[in-house]
């Protein structure tokens, strides 16, 4: 319904609620599983995406906002966690897409990115928002995941009900979409653009003046605009999916409650979240096979919905689902990907909630697609999957997600936990190292920055044998006075002068011929590793 600015909030909508008959969830086989997400661009085919191939992929992602707000970059880049460092926490977790809700601010030349920890993040110092964003693109695509750029409000101030405002047109909104469209063209980790985050009702009935489903005013018929978007987006670039949320009240406007008629009042859900007009009134895209409903769903921590406490409370809750959305999918209409759904899980109803919500989108790859909401723990009313240092991991909603999570390839994990360092499953492997023989292996070494009191640097090291080393650990030395900051792409840990990088559980093999780089800062004068090894034998 909402989304939080960087200090939280939320905002209210009226709704009422038929109540329905459970059906349970139809879900379709396909000859071919896509790993993680797949080859290639992606399209759809009935309720399913599908890879290049053909093979059946499910998006099981995050939201990572910021970019949407006055910093204009992702969140958490002030923290002692690298931004890759959390990417590669994401995709160990599971999560293999990620939604970067973005604003039209933060797209336009000279804009400024803020809130990056210098020390910890080096290599984003200076550079735009979009120059950032290209960066986590990149990497992103390394570790398999892929990539929804969601319009998440025209200016950093806040979200608006319709797709345009008094300063921000339509025109700009549509040639700003072309734009990304253009820019990330030939990157298939970009796989799409959720063109309009949260369309809702203004204004009270009869003088609606917010976003309307199927009501041909074209001023505010949030169906239209995204058919005027998506195939405009589409004449740039064909290969992208295009992700359509739904509206809160289908008129465009809020009932008046003061009438004293209920048979007036119109049925509302979430800002987004109502699909219910899109089987009578269809999107229409210039392209088959492109389109993907995105409702958003949320529990009691952003607003105590009437349907929260129907005394059939959660036995009703699939029957809401399948009038707002759940119908699309059910009857092979078009694949669902639920944008945003969360909460605090403070109040007990909403951990039933979310229980029950993950069931009814349905197990392994032909299940509905989600973005959980959110990676950031500055969700003032859904907190995070991180916790407040942005590297733990809220252990209980983890828990709930981890069987529904289908990991990217080579980055983690895929059903239920086990364990691991933030007490979530990181896999691991069975047997003891295998140790190469002396000259097994080559080293190299790049500092990438320094700065006073610090550096960024990267150790690469190959092996050279004829065996896969499983698992690997890279040590090397340091002067005395040089201490580790951080560590990614392995569990990076010093002891002394020593300091060793052990291999993170999605990828504890290096194969023959294989290389693995592992980034690090550190605190002291700039100096280059000795005495590197791989599992012992010196490289």
């Amino acid at each position: 319904m909402i989304r939080p600015t960087a200090f939280g909030g939320a905002l209210t909508a009226l709704a009422t609620v038929a109540a329905g008959v459970f059906l349970a969830a139809a879900v379709n086989s396909s000859p071919a599983v896509a790993a993680g997400t797949g080859t290639g661009y992606l399209h759809t085919n009935g309720n399913q995406i599908v890879d290049s191939t053909g093979a059946t992929v499910r998006l099981t992602g995050i939201n990572w906002f910021g970019m949407e707000t006055d910093n204009k970059t992702f969140h958490g880049l002030w923290s002692s966690n690298p931004w890759r460092g959390q990417l590669d926490t994401m995709a160990r977790l599971g999560y293999n897409t990620l939604r970067v809700p973005y604003s039209n601010d933060a797209l336009k030349p000279g804009a400024t990115a803020t809130g990056i920890n210098d020390f910890v993040n080096p290599d984003l110092v200076g550079l735009s928002p979009l120059q950032i964003l290209d960066k986590v693109i990149d990497y992103a695509g390394s570790k398999g995941m892929r990539i929804i750029l969601d319009r998440h409000r025209p200016t950093a101030a806040g979200q608006s009900p319709l797709w345009y405002t008094s300063t921000v047109s339509e025109a700009t909104w549509i040639n700003d979409w072309k734009m990304l469209a253009q820019r990330y063209a030939g990157n298939p980790t970009v796989i799409g653009a959720d063109l309009h985050n949260e369309p809702h009702a203004e204004g009270t009935n009869p003088a609606a003046t917010g976003a309307c489903w199927g009501c041909g005013d074209t001023t505010r018929d949030w169906r239209l605009a995204a058919e005027r978007a998506g195939n405009a987006i589409l004449g740039v670039q064909p290969n992208w999916l295009i992700f359509v949320e739904g509206v809160s009240c289908p008129s465009g406007g809020l009932s008046n409650v003061w009438d004293n008629d209920p048979s007036n009042d119109e049925d509302c859900g979430w800002w987004g979240g109502n699909l219910s007009k899109a089987g009578e009134f269809p999107v229409r895209l210039s392209m088959a096979n492109r389109l993907v409903y995105s409702p958003h769903e949320y529990a009691t921590s952003v607003y105590r919905q009437t349907w929260f406490d129907a005394p059939d409370y959660p036995a009703n809750m699939p029957a809401i689902w399948d009038k707002y959305f759940g119908y699309l999918y059910k009857q092979n209409i078009a694949p669902i990907m639920m944008g945003e759904f969360g909460s605090t899980l403070a109040d007990p109803k909403d951990r039933v909630w979310l229980e029950r919500l993950m069931a009814y989108t349905g197990t392994g790859v032909s299940g509905m697609s989600f973005t959980y909401w959110s990676w950031n723990p500055n969700s003032g009313d859904t907190g995070g999957i991180a916790l407040d240092d942005w590297t733990n991991v809220n252990t209980t909603k983890q828990a709930i997600l981890q069987p529904y999570l289908i990991a990217p390839s080579g980055g983690g994990p895929t059903g239920g936990p086990t364990g691991g360092p933030t007490g979530v499953p990181t896999g691991g492997p069975t047997g003891g190292p295998t140790t190469p023989p002396p000259g097994a292996c080559t080293a190299s070494y790049r500092q990438v920055n320094a700065w006073p009191g610090g550096f960024q640097g990267e150790v690469t090291v190959k092996n050279t044998g004829a065996a896969a080393v499983n698992p690997w650990s890279v040590t090397w030395s340091w002067p005395s006075g040089v201490t580790l900051g951080s560590g990614w792409n392995a569990t990076v840990t010093q002891s002394g002068t020593t300091v060793t990088a052990a291999a993170p559980g999605h990828a504890p093999a290096l194969p023959a011929g294989g290389s693995i780089t592992v980034g690090f800062t550190a605190n002291g004068t700039a100096s280059a590793p000795g005495t590197l090894k791989l599992n012992g034998a010196s490289c």
